[in-house]
C-alpha cells in the first residue's frame, strides 16, 4: 500500500523498516526477541522470548500466571492458538454463592477465587514445538537474565505499578514480590525478581511440565489454598491449549482475522462489516462525521458481543450468524449519521495486557498477546516462584446464560491478537500482524487503526499515534485530550456524552504493528510501536 508517511500527530516514535522486526511495549523485550533471530531463530522464537521477557519487564500487565492467544503466518498459511485457561473443577454458581452471598453476580474481581488456570506458558510451549527452530530453553534465557540482574523501572510501567499498589498491597504475596521497599519502585530504580527467574529456569528445563501439574502447580495449589482458593494442581495438569481456525471479515479489499469466541475479536469484525456500508474515505479523517460513524458501529458490535459471546459450546448463535452480510446491513441501517444512540442487541439467529508482534525475513509473522486481565490480575502472587496470577474468573457470570461459570469452562475473554491478509491472483498473502492492548479498547483500537490505514492511507505509526476515542456504555465515550477540539464539540452536539481524558495510557490502549512491505528478503517490513507505552520496534 502506498502509505502517506507524513505523520500529523505528536509522537516520540518513527517507523522502523527492517527485514527482521520485533515490536513490544518494553525495549528489553524487543531486544530479547531480536537476540533469538541473531542466533538463527525465527519469528516464533523471537515472540516467545519477548513474551517471557515481558512477564518480568511489565508485570503490571502480564506475568507467569497469564493467559495468551496468537495468530501466526507460517510462510504459507494462517494458524490461531487459544491458550486461555479454564475454570477449576470446583467452580459452580453455588460455590460462589456460598462464599460471597446469594446476590453475587460474578466471581470476585481480585483474590484467590478470581484465578482460572493460566494458559500463557502452555502457549509458549505449543508454539515452540510446532513452529520454533531454537531449543525451548534458549528462548527463556533473556527473561531469566533480566529477572536475576534486574532492570531500571521505566516511566509508564512505574505509573501503573504505583496506581495499583493501594488496592493490591494487602493481597497474598503481592507485597513480598512487588513492593521490595514496602512501596512501588520509583522510575529508574533497579527491580530484581529472583523468584520468577527460578520459575523460568524450571519451565525451561522441563518444557513447561513443572508448571502444569509439577512443582510449580503444586506450589500454587498450596499457596492459593492457604488463602481460601480452590484451584488445584490437577486443574493445571488437565489443561491443554487449542489450535483454532481464526474467524474473518473482508474490508476494503483486505481480510481481518481474529481469534473466535469466547474472545471479543468478533466485535472488530462486526464493526468493520457495518462501516463498509459508508464512504469513510470521503470524510475528513479526524472530523466528527467519520469518528461518529465509527463510534456508532462499535456500539452496535458491543451490543451483540455482550449479549451473545461466550465459549462457543454455550452460545445461542454462531459467529457466522453474527457476521452475516444481510444482518450487518440491517444493523448499519440503524445508524443516524447526526445522532448518537444507545443500541440494544439484535437478533442474528436465523429461525491491565501486553501485545507484541514479530516477523522474519523468511516471511513468518506472529501476532501474540498475553494478559493478567486487570493490571496485576488477581493480586495473588505465589512467592517461591513469583507467579503473578490472572483474574480471568471475574469474567464469568453467576446468572443463567451463555457465560455462566461451570467447571472446566472458559470465561468471556478480552485479549485479542489480530492479523490482516489480502487475496492476490487467487492466493492469500500476509499483510500485517497487529494488536491494541487495553480491555474493551482492543477491538475499538483494531477498528480505528485499520480505518486510518485502509481508508485514509495513514502509515502504521501515524495510525498508532492518532487520537482515539473509547466507547464505554450507553452514550458515554472518552476521547483523548489531543483530539481535535471542534470534533469533540460536534460529537457532544450529536448526543455523545463526551469525557476528555488526559491519561492516554489508562483508557486508550497501546498497539504494535508490523506491515509487510513486499518480499521480506528484499523490502522487509514497516513496524510501529505505540507512544502510549514504554515500547520499542526494533529490527535488522
Amino acid at each position: 500500500m502506498p502509505f502517506d508517511f507524513h505523520n500529523p500527530y505528536p509522537t516520540t516514535r518513527i517507523p522502523v523498516l527492517a527485514r527482521n522486526v520485533v515490536s513490544t511495549s518494553h525495549p528489553l523485550a524487543a531486544q530479547a526477541g531480536l537476540r533469538m533471530m541473531w542466533k538463527g531463530g525465527n519469528a516464533v522464537d523471537a515472540a516467545i522470548a519477548a513474551a517471557a521477557a515481558m512477564t518480568i519487564c511489565e508485570p503490571v500487565s502480564n506475568g507467569l500466571g497469564s493467559d495468551a492467544f496468537a495468530i501466526l503466518w507460517d510462510g504459507q498459511s494462517l494458524h490461531g492458538l487459544n491458550a486461555a485457561g479454564r475454570a477449576p473443577a470446583s467452580w459452580t454458581p453455588d460455590y460462589f454463592r456460598r462464599q460471597y452471598g446469594q446476590d453475587a453476580a460474578s466471581p470476585p474481581k481480585r483474590g484467590p477465587d478470581s484465578i482460572t488456570v493460566p494458559g500463557a506458558v502452555s502457549g509458549w510451549v505449543a508454539l515452540s514445538e510446532r513452529f520454533g527452530k531454537l531449543p525451548f530453553a534458549d528462548l527463556l534465557e533473556p527473561a531469566i537474565e533480566i529477572a536475576e540482574r534486574g532492570y531500571l523501572l521505566p516511566v509508564v510501567v512505574q505509573q501503573k505499578w504505583a496506581a495499583a499498589t493501594p488496592e493490591l498491597g494487602s493481597l497474598p504475596g503481592f507485597a513480598q514480590s512487588f513492593l521490595p521497599w514496602g512501596r512501588a519502585p520509583r522510575v529508574g530504580e533497579l527491580f530484581r525478581f529472583p523468584a520468577a527467574a527460578r520459575a523460568l529456569r524450571r519451565i525451561a528445563e522441563s518444557r513447561g511440565a513443572a508448571y502444569y501439574g509439577g512443582e510449580i502447580a503444586q506450589a500454587i495449589e498450596r499457596f492459593v489454598g492457604e488463602h481460601g482458593g480452590s484451584i488445584t494442581a490437577a486443574d493445571f495438569a488437565s489443561f491443554k491449549p487449542e489450535w483454532v481456525q481464526p474467524i474473518e471479515r473482508d474490508y476494503r479489499g483486505y481480510t481481518l482475522h481474529e481469534i473466535p469466541p469466547s474472545g471479543q475479536g468478533i466485535a472488530a469484525l462486526i464493526a468493520l462489516g457495518i462501516l463498509e456500508r459508508f464512504d469513510l474515505a470521503g470524510l475528513p479523517v479526524d472530523g466528527a462525521d467519520s469518528q461518529h460513524l465509527q463510534i456508532e458501529a462499535m456500539k452496535l458490535a458491543f451490543a451483540d458481543v455482550y449479549r451473545y459471546v461466550a465459549e462457543p459450546s454455550s452460545m445461542e448463535v454462531t459467529a457466522a450468524q453474527m457476521l452475516d452480510d444481510a444482518y450487518l446491513a440491517s444493523r448499519a441501517r440503524l445508524i443516524d449519521p447526526k445522532k448518537a444512540q444507545d443500541f440494544g442487541a439484535g437478533n442474528p439467529a436465523k429461525g491491565g495486557t501486553i501485545y507484541l508482534t514479530a516477523a522474519d525475513e523468511n516471511g513468518m509473522m506472529v501476532s501474540f498477546i498475553q494478559s493478567n486481565y486487570m493490571g496485576f490480575g488477581s493480586g495473588v502472587v505465589e512467592p517461591s516462584f513469583g507467579i503473578s496470577l490472572q483474574n480471568r474468573g471475574h469474567g464469568f457470570s453467576l446468572r443463567e446464560g451463555a457465560n455462566q461459570v461451570a467447571p472446566g469452562k472458559r470465561p468471556f475473554h478480552t485479549i485479542i491478537p489480530a492479523f490482516l491478509t489480502r487475496r492476490v491472483d487467487g492466493r492469500v498473502e500476509p499483510v500485517m500482524s497487529f494488536g491494541v492492548m487495553g480491555a474493551n479498547m482492543q477491538p475499538q483500537g483494531h477498528v480505528q487503526t485499520l480505518v486510518r490505514m485502509l481508508d485514509y492511507r495513514q502509515s502504521p505509526q501515524a495510525a498508532c499515534d492518532a487520537p482515539r476515542w473509547r466507547f464505554n456504555a450507553g452514550l458515554e465515550i472518552n476521547v483523548e485530550q489531543q483530539m481535535d477540539k471542534a470534533t469533540v464539540r460536534e460529537l457532544a452536539a450529536r448526543g455523545h456524552q463526551v469525557e476528555v481524558i488526559d491519561d492516554n495510557y489508562q483508557d486508550f490502549g497501546a498497539g504494535q504493528f508490523i506491515w509487510r512491505a513486499g518480499d521480506p528478503k528484499v523490502e522487509g517490513y514497516v513496524a510501529a510501536s505505540d507512544s502510549r507505552r514504554d515500547g520499542l520496534a526494533a529490527g535488522f
